[in-house]
């Protein structure tokens, strides 16, 4: 963390994060970070970046990943929605837009700016679900040279504190199928320590 930045109160921090215009050049709808956090998170969750409708909308997740998200960790909106309950910060914190097979990468400018500043106060989180390969990549030691599968089969090693997953994006349903053991052994594990987090959580 840098000494400006560590020097910021984290209500501060937040504010400047919201109003990040660093690759304001290259987005082509324009700058607009959405995270949600609190000091008092349970739960982290990583993502890759903001799809369009994300972007239009200000809301983490309001789409079908979402739905599928909150499925498989056993939670309503409500919950998902209470910054109390969950932090969501994704690795690129604004929409990047389209490309030829899907939305374009995370910004690589994001990242470096914020992240580890804003890690550094959430002191309460008890799990990170780490989210595709771009997080792999930052959150898991070697992360970047293995595969999403390998990583997810691998899970074990790094719970309960991290949770390597596939996305949950409807373009991964063929993943899904093919690797059914995802839903069948880690997605029960998943839920019943997010109930155990937010349990603990509540009693605060």
């Amino acid at each position: 963390m840098t000494d400006t930045l560590a020097k910021l109160s984290f209500d501060e921090l937040v504010r400047r994060v919201r109003a990040c215009t660093i690759c304001a050049e290259v987005l082509p709808f324009g700058p607009r970070p959405v995270v949600q956090l609190s000091q008092a998170s349970r739960i982290l969750v990583v993502g890759q970046a903001p799809g369009k409708r994300v972007h239009e909308t200000g809301l983490p997740f309001n789409d079908p990943s979402g739905d599928r998200l909150r499925q498989w960790m056993g939670i309503t909106r409500e919950a998902f929605y209470d910054d109390r309950k969950l932090a969501i910060l994704p690795m690129g914190f604004c929409y990047p837009g389209k490309g030829r097979s899907g939305d374009l990468p995370p910004r690589l400018e994001c990242a470096p700016a914020w992240r580890a500043p804003l890690l550094e106060r959430l002191p309460n989180i008890g799990l990170t679900l780490v989210i595709g390969q771009y997080a792999h990549a930052w959150h898991l030691p070697d992360g970047a040279q293995r595969s999403v599968t390998e990583n997810v089969r691998n899970w074990r090693q790094y719970w309960p504190a991290l949770l390597p997953m596939p996305h949950p994006s409807p373009r991964n349903n063929l993943w899904l199928r093919r690797n059914p053991w995802f839903e069948a052994e880690v997605v029960p594990e998943l839920q019943e320590r997010v109930a155990g987090l937010l349990a603990e959580g509540d009693e605060r």
